[in-house]
């Protein structure tokens, strides 16, 4: 998913990226101004300008990038084979094995050394791979993208705006645990520091700089909507929507998140790889592919494209604008399901129903099917005295309930919790329950719900590998 981040503690911000794009600032207008003549182009325009787009493109990564040259000529092809998006199937996958493999063959031989930034993914997968951007360039087009989305729901750049994103920011030493940036517009605050102690301080801090709006990764902002809602807390007034990206948003913590904060939630996909974005509209919560950004395949577990809406699929993706490194039909490692459009918002851009989350977080059933958080009824009272809690699993058809129980969880509690569980697992996965102390965020500051040591994959043929307990599978 988006990572956007600032350099505290060693780490990169979203800041830091804004302000980083003024000497790329020409880029970013640019793209912002297309943006705001073809949001409202017909399918037929859009089409032929992504059909344009590509045909520049694997110009450029045919004659440029050596990866991609003994692609086409091992498959006897040119580019002018590939006329349209669905000729794109002319062409393998490239998997984060391949990125890491190829890599520098994967670098176009007519940039210079400077332009290229190199850039890591987190590794949620398992696999952190490494890549590169278009120094300037990339994160100032991502930025026009991304301005664009927020435009739906009214942000402006003047607007004040908290950001719960995984930093960290002050210690106890101190008890701050936050920091103004961008000219004092936004308000970082740190999520490692938010505890039943704390948590009372940073709602008083948000409240006292009356932001506009929240931006969060959905695990972070249910925490402080999880609070508020058990102490009968009221909504910020001045708050207008929360912006949720980065991980999976479940319906139970929208639900939790309009409920505490009394405003729209408004998601948005998309990954550090930037080869897809998508995002709601404001008047729907079916994600809007940016045809403008790249190609979106959805491919089902048999290897084919997914025909039907509501059908699970793969995301494949295609990077149209990214020329130092090219990604041509990425596997994402991400499932989603395709909607019927168009949105009555009036854009014509493909939609996506839901998108179902990584396939690392999702559980294998006995029969070897993949269970999605998105189906777990944890939106239940069953959870009322569960501090925090994470489903873990290491084989085929079971799963462990690592749960942080409150003060007042009893024996009544856990059978309960267990019956809910069970009964939204289902029967071919066997539930236990185990008692810790502390369920810790990752390294980026984000609060895994499902830990997944399987080796997931979503086609037919590698799942039927893990069902009989093959090793040759890479995790």
């Amino acid at each position: 998913m988006i990572r956007l981040g600032e350099r505290i503690c060693g780490r990169e911000s979203f800041t830091a990226k804004a302000l980083g794009i003024l000497p790329s600032y020409s880029t970013y207008r640019k793209t912002y101004a297309l943006l705001q003549q073809s949001r409202w182009w017909s399918r037929e325009e859009l089409a032929a300008y992504q059909a344009a787009a590509l045909s520049r493109l694997l110009a450029h990564a045919y004659a440029n990038v050596p990866y991609y040259r003994r692609v086409f000529d091992d498959r006897g092809l040119v580019p002018g084979d590939i006329q349209t998006p669905a000729d794109l199937r002319l062409l393998p996958v490239l998997t984060r094995e391949d990125l890491q493999t190829h890599l520098p063959d994967l670098k176009a031989r007519n940039y210079p050394d400077a332009a290229f930034e190199y850039v890591t993914t987190g590794g949620s997968t398992g696999i952190p791979v490494g890549f590169y951007y278009e120094r300037g360039a990339s994160r100032a087009r991502e930025w026009a993208f991304m301005k664009t989305q927020w435009d739906r729901v009214g942000y402006r750049f003047g607007d004040k705006c908290v950001v719960l994103r995984g930093y960290i920011v002050g210690s106890a030493r101190d008890a701050v645990y936050w920091k103004k940036t961008l000219f004092g517009r936004w308000l970082l605050m740190s999520s490692h520091h938010m505890t039943e102690e704390t948590l009372p301080a940073y709602i008083s801090e948000i409240r006292r700089f009356k932001p506009r709006f929240i931006q969060s990764y959905p695990s972070t902002a249910a925490l402080l909507a999880r609070y508020m809602t058990e102490h009968g807390i009221e909504p910020f007034p001045t708050v207008r929507a929360v912006l949720c990206g980065s991980e999976n948003l479940y319906p139970w913590q929208r639900s939790l998140l309009e409920e505490a904060f009394g405003c729209r939630v408004f998601s948005w996909y998309g990954n550090s790889e930037q080869t897809v974005l998508a995002g709601e509209c404001e008047e729907s919560t079916h994600y809007h592919i940016f045809p403008e950004y790249g190609i979106v395949e959805l491919i089902g577990r048999d290897g084919r494209p997914v025909a039907n809406p509501g059908e699970l699929g793969e995301v494949v993706a295609t990077n149209l604008t990214n020329y130092v490194c090219p990604l041509i039909r990425y596997r994402t490692m991400d499932l989603a399901t395709a909607a019927q459009g168009p949105c009555t918002c009036g854009r014509h851009y493909p939609l996506l129903e839901r998108v179902e989350g990584r396939i690392q977080d999702f559980i294998v059933t006995g029969k070897g099917e993949l269970l999605s958080g998105i189906t777990m009824n944890i939106d239940t009272d069953a959870f009322d005295n569960v501090k925090q809690f994470q489903f873990y699993q290491e084989k085929v058809g079971e799963v462990v309930l690592n749960v942080v129980r409150k003060p007042a969880f009893g024996d009544s509690d856990a059978e309960y919790l267990y019956r809910e569980v069970s009964r939204s697992c289902g029967d071919d996965v066997t539930v236990t329950i185990r008692y810790v102390d502390n369920i810790p965020l990752t390294t980026r500051g984000k609060y895994r719900y499902f830990v997944q040591n399987l080796p997931v994959h979503f086609g037919e043929r590698e799942m039927a590998k893990i069902e009989h307990g093959s090793s040759d599978i890479p995790a």
